[in-house]
């Protein structure tokens, strides 16, 4: 594990006020190895929730958001999407489904790195919120079960108790999580100045700024020099060839889920393709059998 600055400051800073202190830590590839929409999208998948079409249209779009950020050209075009995969569910039956994907599929994939910084933050009796731009029941779920506070997320839109397919807002991502922390310490009575931040990606930059006290977990390369520019502490739990495989965005998650929909789609039409040119030989060789029988028939007639 590498640790730059001061492992315990930000503690020391707040052990007199710490019901005026929080933590905020991002999901993706900060608390949950890879990116916890992908999980549960598979998980979804492997109950026959949706087709595999559908999980290559969700993970495109994914992918896309991810690699592209804060491209507003495309943000109107990615928020219609983002929860169009379960539009016409039931809230409850998603939420149901959220717990069972938690206990088979992400826990096991929760950094215990993060977790326990997390859990340092709760025994000094501060507050911790995940903060992140997978959708708000899901968050919520992983922020249950793991014994924080709260959730702040992507919110989808309801109707009767199902989804729409739409959001209500803007995506929770980039500097709509500055904002929704400014607007929960206000709330809450959070001092920032005292309270802590925990992101792997550049991208968050902003919500790491918002707080005094800022922490790169197993950063990006921007992260990581930004976070030694401004003396932040930078925690990578990642080693040798995992370092390497997870330090490839989460947007790299979403397309493996495509590469793999893909390659599956074209093994199963291959196979369709074969087995119709095995069915299609049957009636041809058993023509070319029934031929040659009566061509030796005629023939030995003819000798007779």
């Amino acid at each position: 594990m590498e640790l730059d600055g001061p492992e315990s400051h930000a503690m020391e800073d707040v052990s007199a006020n710490p019901e005026r202190a929080a933590a905020f830590f991002d999901v993706d590839n900060t608390l949950v190895h890879g990116a916890s929409i992908y999980w549960f999208a598979r998980g979804l998948a492997s109950r026959r929730f949706f087709n595999s079409r559908d999980l290559l249209r969700f993970a495109w779009q994914q992918a896309r958001f991810r690699m592209q950020g804060e491209n507003h050209d495309h943000i109107a075009q990615i928020k219609a999407s983002a929860l169009a995969f379960v539009a016409g569910r039931e809230v409850a039956e998603i939420v149901a489904l959220g717990e069972e994907i938690f206990d088979d599929t992400i826990e096991a994939r929760i950094w215990a790195g993060t977790q326990a910084l997390a859990d340092a933050h709760l025994a000094a009796g501060q507050r911790v919120w995940l903060v992140t731009a997978t959708p708000v029941e899901l968050a919520a779920i992983i922020a249950r079960r793991l014994g924080f506070t709260g959730a702040i997320g992507t919110v989808g839109e309801v109707e009767d108790g199902h989804y729409t397919g739409r959001l209500v807002s803007d995506i929770m991502h980039g500097p709509a999580k500055a904002e929704a922390i400014r607007e929960l310490a206000v709330r809450e009575g959070l001092d920032l100045s005292l309270c802590t931040a925990y992101s792997d990606s550049s991208n968050d930059l902003p919500m790491l700024s918002t707080v005094g006290h800022a922490v790169a977990i197993n950063p990006d390369q921007a992260l990581r020099r930004e976070a030694r520019v401004r003396g932040w502490q930078v925690r990578d739990f990642r080693t040798g060839r995992k370092l390497t495989r997870v330090a490839v965005p989460a947007a790299a998650a979403a397309g493996l889920v495509a590469g793999a929909v893909a390659t599956g789609a074209a093994w199963r039409r291959r196979q369709t393709a074969l087995a119709a040119a095995r069915n299609s030989a049957v009636p041809r060789d058993r023509l070319a059998v029934r031929a040659s029988t009566r061509a030796r028939r005629s023939s030995v007639r003819n000798r007779a």
